[in-house]
């Protein structure tokens, strides 16, 4: 997909629809974590994006975690999840169709973002994930390298948060971050 926006400073990139998948059940249950780690998936420290076998999985909140994999393998997964948990108080939803996702990057993803989100933009570390605002609607953001962010929104709002985000990138010059 060609980008939506080129600075020398930062890139903001639409990305492609992937699987997601949001899980909601007791995270500290061992037997929960038992049977997300027989299907493949761990589960993350407290705002921790982690690589599992079949993709990533964010914390999103005490009780809720988001489960990135491959567009293809998100209703089979979804399904297995489902019927694993039977019988745990555990909700497994599919939520491809829901999200929209977005990578802000290169040396101005930070002070754009820190444009946006009430976050201390000079602490966010590579593999932690923040749940917050982007202007006025809720969406999540990491980063893996430290330079650039993949961000997941509601697809409801994806044409605001495109416009926001190339906004805030057009001018992240002379931005400092302590």
């Amino acid at each position: 997909m060609p980008d939506l926006l080129e600075t020398p400073e930062t890139t903001v990139t639409d990305l492609p629809p992937g699987g997601m998948i949001l899980l909601r059940g007791s995270l500290a249950d061992a037997a929960f974590a038992e049977v997300l780690t027989g299907c493949g998936i761990s589960v993350p420290g407290t705002r921790q994006i982690v690589p599992c076998t079949v993709g990533q999985v964010g914390w999103m909140s005490p009780d809720e975690l988001l489960v990135f994999c491959e567009a293809t393998a998100s209703a089979d997964l979804a399904l297995r999840l489902d019927a694993a948990l039977s019988g745990q108080h555990a909700l497994v939803l599919r939520v491809d169709d829901m999200r929209a996702r977005f990578r802000i990057a290169g040396p101005g993803a930070r002070g754009a973002l820190a444009k946006l989100c009430p976050v201390d933009m000079a602490r966010i570390a590579p593999a932690e994930l923040r749940r917050t605002r982007l202007a006025q609607i809720p969406a999540a953001f990491w980063t893996e390298n430290g330079a650039d962010f993949d961000l997941v929104c509601f697809q409801s709002v994806a044409g605001y948060a495109r416009n926001v985000l190339t906004r805030a990138a057009r001018h992240t010059q002379g931005i400092v971050l302590p």
